[in-house]
């Protein structure tokens, strides 16, 4: 698939909450000599994901952010700490729970530093139980942020309801404080509130995760939602749940298998009947004329799942997702 040509935006929109020069910070790491991304928490079991960063970077990501008028800080050393497999067994059926809860505090801590000083944090994946630590950091720093979830998939599974015990499944439920069983993860605060979030995306929810969404009165719109109504009003009924004065501060958290396999097919938990490459990359121009974006994530980029060009093409539409969220546009 081609990629369409956009216009870059040289203009530095209004920000309500960033200083001027834009200024974005990239997270990585140093990994086997390579500059990689935040990307190896052990949440999921498929491997390659940790490879996704680098495939973004190689791409042309921090220049391209560069020509849209953004002072990239690209830090390739930060040592997260890691444990191995071996020396991390379950609890219960968690798999990797010291090495997830780690990387991920680590990554709170990173997020937070960079927040504070003005800049906007952009994470790149790496498997979603990185957003644990995305939004924790994001949270520290901007307590009334709101969050909007990108995602074919719920992401809210407790203890008690995950039936694969992959911690990529779970996230949103230790951010909201909804299982504090689990002492290793008693670092995460439960500072996201149920009406500060919102999803976008969704058409995989295990039953257990419909109750808790029900329970709590979480807003979801699932893909019946964006046929129903449109990306647009959908987008719009969604900031005005979260965000209905557009005076809040929003992280924008986006796992790639929200859009079609046939649009982003080198995923990890790829599902059928997703977003649309527009549809997509709408949610991502609409955020960005908020000017309240102050984080955002792109998740769940998997190289090791699909042949060279479903890898080029996925990598391609991760780096104009990105793009659109920080400014570029079609004119």
């Amino acid at each position: 698939m081609t990629i369409p040509t956009t216009s870059t935006s040289t203009e530095s929109s209004i920000s309500k909450f960033l200083p001027n020069p834009k200024r974005v910070a990239m997270l990585t790491r140093e990994d086997r000599g390579w500059m990689s991304s935040t990307s190896r928490s052990g949440g999921q079991p498929r491997p390659g994901v940790d490879k996704g960063p680098i495939h973004l970077v190689e791409a042309g990501l921090p220049d391209q952010l560069r020509q849209l008028g953004w002072d990239v800080t690209f830090d390739g050393h930060h040592q997260f700490e890691e444990i191995s497999t071996q020396d991390d067994p379950p609890i219960g059926i968690l798999k990797n729970p010291r090495q997830v809860s780690k990387v991920c505090e680590a990554v709170a801590q990173t997020v937070a530093g960079h927040a504070k000083k003005g800049q906007l944090p952009l994470t790149l994946g790496g498997d979603h139980s990185l957003a644990m630590g995305t939004i924790s950091g994001t949270l520290s720093q901007y307590p009334d942020a709101c969050v909007i979830w990108i995602d074919a998939h719920a992401d809210i599974n407790t203890a008690a309801t995950t039936d694969t015990g992959n911690i990529h499944g779970m996230p949103v439920s230790f951010l909201l404080g909804l299982d504090e069983s689990i002492p290793e993860f008693s670092w995460v605060k439960p500072r996201l509130t149920p009406q500060r979030i919102v999803y976008i995306g969704l058409r995989d929810v295990d039953a257990g995760e419909k109750k808790i969404l029900r329970e709590n009165g979480i807003k979801a719109f699932s893909m019946h939602e964006v046929d129903r109504y449109g990306i647009g009003k959908v987008v719009e009924m969604a900031l005005d749940h979260v965000n209905p004065k557009r005076d809040l501060p929003i992280h924008l958290s986006f796992d790639v298998d929200a859009l079609d396999p046939s649009v982003a097919p080198s995923t990890g938990t790829p599902v059928r009947g997703g977003l649309t490459f527009r549809e997509g990359h709408y949610i991502c121009e609409a955020i960005y004329e908020t000017g309240c974006l102050v984080a955002l994530d792109l998740m769940e980029v998997n190289p090791s799942l699909s042949d060279a060009d479903a890898v080029k093409q996925t990598v391609a539409v991760g780096c104009s997702l990105v793009r659109s969220a920080l400014g570029e546009t079609l004119l």
